[in-house]
């Protein structure tokens, strides 16, 4: 038996991706094996000790495979082992915030059990080599969907470089879908030629068993042995069932089993025996032929593991970078950047410079851990942000300030958000963070006393940092909370020095915080050393949880005592004695410098706030400004094409119209009589005086500066701003300007450049105005048409007397009611006709009757300002027709009546 070959699987050899439990000391060939396993336990205890499990437990919520939420809970988080990982995985984490949406890796499965079993020649369940599959083609369309994305832009190419030289094993994948339906979990007969030549032989040899039983079940049957035909299957064998009584139907058969009752028996007739032998046979030979099968894809897999784990370590980072940037917009966090070496560093640059950082587990609290990322109504509030500064010359902080006032938080804070770095995880802070990469964070907080070991608080403290003195760096990053303390003040100062004196030449940075002033006093013989006070409120007597950096703190011992009830006698003598014994700080403890220093503080943080508000609003000004401003001649230049355009267009249209008039008039002139000449060169006279009216320029109204009158409030239009509508926001100077707003532009501009916003009519009013202007525009041509009377008109306004409305109307009974209203319209007067705009049938009609009517001097279909409504004007029958009144038309209109009149026409009266 073999598979049929299809396939050619090649399996390159590539590393493994490493473990994800980083080891962060990078040691040299030489270096002890003690000192690199006593570095990698103080670490590990270090991680514990800033609460790194916990974030990773945080990472774990946003996690897409179970790998990934398995590993995260078991604080395996990624970390970088140099600058360069670290920048590389903070790539990572920018690339997966800026996706649109998060890749799919439904079907991923953590398959790592499964490869150690092939790997173990353990043989292999179609679930478990489908789940292989599965996990492969889902690889696949991972690094799919991120090539997709990254075509788009560049700046997605991190999350696809980490898919780039994985082997997908397409062959393995299209070997195992050809063998086996994942969808119903059975082997394919196309798996191997033996396999379906073995099924199609037991199936052939069924149909013979399975015919033979039904014919002697039904002969039973016939015989009244069985109450209805029965073919059943009892130890792996086809039967027939059969009354005991009737036991006799079925010579030499042999019974496989009975019924509970004992009343039927289940016989295998003599006639079956070789065919359900046959069964068996082939069932045996089908189950090993696909056991065969699943032992040669299970040696597949097997010898694919390296690139199997390959994958899965790849995907397993990817994982990672999506789940932090999922976490990064949780905290609200921003990317950090990794400072250089301070050698070369100019004097006065921060290597750590961390603005409002809060604390990743204490924001947790706030939060409400959620994948939504929204804070809940009811959460606690927001932990307190600190300032972290730390100049670059700076090897030593030292941290004063009373008990429960942050000191620890603060240093923890420090050291959590130096692991998050080099983990590529945002930080929940402003603007962009700066921090070294430290090779080490070594942190001393905590108890270390051991009973077992014979050893004091004090003495645990020592041990341990004795222990990081002996691995730390000039990378390194050491905590100490309350160095030298447990012991004899004299002593423990003189021990806490002479350890600070030893860090600052062997480490990158050392935080300590202490309740020792001597400590503070190091800054003024040492530059290499920076002091800083957890601030206190002496209003509140409450700690602010807020760093002064450059500041001394105090106990505020004396002051907290007396605020709780203390008898003042005894509280008077404490003052006497810390005179007596530091009388060279007496003036200080009593914070009267310390509460002005921060009284000009919080004025001074006022006015940068006020300050940054209004260069934020200056930026936005200029940027409205700008986009105004942009290409002013470009658009100029293309509004002017396009109202050339549309002029040209117009001008086409015009002349169309007045030539299709012109033939129309030549057209019918020489067919009509008399009676029906007036009528023609009415219509003809109206449409051309339509088109006129229609396009006729607009008359450009001139503003005197004199004559504008604007007060504060003003709704204006500016030509300057190309007719823009402005607002006054001051009244006009003396010396003839005056200050407008345009969106949020203020500017001073002329007041002849300004008009009054045109007060806008109601519709009616507005569609009678136009009206009467055109009327008496109308009423003048007709009184030039005609040489012996003016024609006068009344008010052309529109009152119900001289209105039909025809809506809603039939055409036959809108004809009726609109020949009557003209019938008994006066001389010389206006009629308005409403006939909607519906589908324009009874429009039609109305204008149709207008053009043909005798009566009817002109008429004004509905336009803008007056849809729906047609306006007529009527003359009486006792004006004359001359040709020179009728000299303002085209020329080749009138030829042919001039030729009629010739001929010698009557004149009309």
């Amino acid at each position: 038996m073999e598979l049929c070959n299809l396939f050619f699987i090649t399996t390159p050899i590539k590393p493994s991706f490493p473990n994800l439990k980083t080891r962060l000391v990078k040691c040299s060939a030489d270096t002890p094996t003690r000192r690199i396993k006593l570095a990698e336990s103080l670490q590990d205890e270090t991680f514990r000790i800033l609460e790194w499990p916990s974030v990773c437990n945080q990472v774990s919520a946003f996690t897409s495979t179970t790998m990934g939420t398995s590993a995260a809970r078991e604080g395996l988080v990624p970390i970088g082992r140099s600058p360069d990982e670290s920048r590389r995985l903070l790539n990572q984490t920018s690339a997966a915030v800026a996706l649109p949406s998060p890749p799919d890796f439904s079907g991923i499965e953590d398959v790592s059990d499964i490869i150690k079993s092939s790997v173990a020649r353990q043989l292999l369940s179609i679930g478990e080599i489908c789940a292989v599959k599965r996990t492969l083609r889902s690889a696949r369309v991972l690094f799919e969907q991120l090539k997709k994305i990254s075509l788009q832009s560049e700046r997605y190419y991190p999350l696809l470089e980490i898919l780039q030289n994985c082997n997908f094993l397409t062959d393995l994948e299209q070997k195992i879908e050809y063998c086996i339906d994942s969808k119903f979990s059975v082997i394919l007969d196309r798996a191997s030629e033996d396999l379906e030549l073995i099924r199609s032989e037991r199936k052939s040899n069924m149909e013979d068993l399975d015919s033979l039983l039904k014919n002697v079940s039904t002969k039973i049957f016939r015989a009244g042995g069985i109450d209805k035909p029965l073919v059943t299957k009892r130890r792996s064998r086809m039967c027939v069932g059969v009354k005991a009584s009737h036991k006799s139907l079925l010579p030499n058969g042999v019974v496989l089993d009975a019924s509970s009752s004992g009343a039927t028996y289940f016989m295998e007739p003599k006639e079956a025996v070789d065919l359900n032998n046959m069964e068996v046979r082939l069932l045996n030979a089908e189950r090993a032929e696909e056991q065969a099968i699943l032992g040669l894809l299970t040696s597949e897999i097997s010898q694919s593991e390296s690139d199997i784990k390959f994958l899965l370590d790849r995907v397993l980072e990817v994982d990672f970078a999506i789940a932090r940037a999922s976490h990064a917009r949780w905290i609200n966090g921003v990317c950090p950047l990794i400072s250089g070496s301070s050698s070369g560093s100019s004097s006065g640059s921060l290597s750590v410079d961390i603005e409002s950082i809060r604390h990743p587990l204490l924001l947790e609290a706030s939060l409400k851990q959620g994948v939504t990322g929204h804070q809940s109504s009811d959460s606690s509030p927001f932990p307190v942000p600190i300032d972290i500064k730390v100049r670059d010359e700076t090897k030593v902080v030292v941290i004063s300030g009373p008990n429960t006032g942050g000191k620890t938080a603060s240093m923890k804070t420090l050291g959590l958000a130096s692991i998050m770095l080099k983990a590529g995880m945002y930080l929940p802070a402003r603007n962009q963070p700066i921090l070294p990469w430290f090779d080490l964070i070594l942190a001393d907080i905590g108890d270390h006393q051991s009973l077992e070991q014979s050893l004091s608080t004090f003495s645990g403290h020592l041990s341990r940092i004795c222990k990081m003195l002996e691995v730390t760096s000039k990378q390194s990053l050491i905590l100490i909370d309350e160095i030298g303390s447990g012991t004899d003040p004299s002593e423990g100062v003189a021990l806490s020095t002479s350890i600070l004196e030893y860090l600052k030449d062997r480490v990158n940075i050392a935080v300590t915080t202490t309740h020792y002033a001597d400590l503070s006093l190091l800054k003024e013989k040492n530059s290499q050393y920076e002091n800083a006070a957890m601030e206190f409120s002496l209003e509140t007597l409450q700690p602010t949880y807020k760093i002064l950096w450059g500041s001394t703190g105090e106990s505020n011992a004396l002051t907290i005592a007396r605020s709780i009830g203390f008898d003042e006698k005894i509280v008077a003598r404490a003052e006497t004695w810390v005179k007596r014994l530091m009388p060279d700080k007496a003036e200080k403890r009593k914070g009267l410098l310390y509460q002005s220093l921060m009284e000009e503080k919080n004025k001074l943080e006022v006015k940068a706030k006020r300050a940054e508000d209004i260069y934020t609003n200056t930026m936005n000004l200029y940027n409205e400004l700008m986009e105004e401003a942009e290409d002013l001649e470009g658009r100029e230049a293309a509004l002017k094409a396009k109202e050339t355009q549309k002029i040209r267009k117009e001008v086409i249209n015009v002349k169309s119209q007045l030539e299709k008039i012109v033939k129309d008039f030549e057209d019918k002139i020489a067919n009509v009589s008399i009676d029906q000449l007036n009528a023609l060169l009415k219509e003809s006279e109206s449409a051309i005086s339509s088109i006129v009216e229609a396009h006729k320029d607009t008359e450009v109204v001139k503003t005197d500066r004199s004559s504008v009158t604007v007060k504060l409030g003003d709704q204006v239009i500016v030509t300057g701003f190309g007719n823009k509508q402005a607002t006054i926001v001051e009244p006009p100077g003396t010396d003839g300007t005056v200050l407008v707003q345009y969106g949020k532009i203020r500017v001073r501009v002329d007041l002849t450049s300004i008009r009054p916003l045109p007060m806008i009519p109601n519709a009616s009013s507005q569609s009678k105005i136009k009206k009467q202007g055109r009327r008496v525009t109308s009423l003048k041509s007709l009184s030039e048409a005609s040489n012996s009377e003016d024609v006068s008109y009344g008010p052309v306004l529109q009152t119900s007397k001289n209105t039909v409305d025809l809506r809603g109307m039939r055409v036959e009974e809108a004809s009726h009611n609109l020949n009557l209203a003209i019938n008994i319209t006066g001389s010389n007067s206006v009629l308005f006709i409403i006939h909607g705009m519906g589908t324009g049938v009874v429009k039609e009609c109305a204008l149709q009757i207008l053009k043909k009517h005798p009566r009817v001097v002109k008429f004004e279909q509905d336009g803008p300002s007056n849809y729906g409504c047609t306006v007529a004007y009527y003359l009486n029958w006792h004006w004359h027709w001359h040709l020179s009144h009728h000299s303002h038309l085209p020329l080749p209109m009138w030829t042919p009546l001039a030729r009629k009149l010739q001929m010698g026409m009557p004149e009309m009266g």
